[in-house]
């Protein structure tokens, strides 16, 4: 069962991940970027395909970002689902 969890920051250079459990089956990621116009796909790409590596189908995203480099992306989704989810991947 997925709980509600976050990671990162809202500083420059970083995404905040927000998620939640969805009674919907999917991802819905929304994103707040201040390049969405331009990489908007690439975030929401990047967060669901590390989402569906980790095992996470159904969830809510909410991604603030601040033009985070896609490695700080993986980084704070996969903290999140961590926390979400309590499975440690880093073992």
């Amino acid at each position: 069962m997925l709980k509600k969890s976050y990671a990162g920051t809202l500083e420059s250079g970083d995404i905040l991940i927000q998620l939640s459990p969805s009674e919907k089956p999917g991802l819905s990621v929304n994103l707040d970027s201040t390049v969405g116009a331009r990489f908007g796909k690439q975030i929401t790409s990047v967060i669901e395909e590390t989402l569906r590596s980790l095992g996470v189908e159904d969830a809510i995203v909410d991604a603030t970002d601040k033009g985070a480099l896609d490695c700080t992306i993986r980084a704070r989704t996969t903290a999140a689902a961590v926390r979400a989810t309590g499975k440690d991947v880093w073992q």
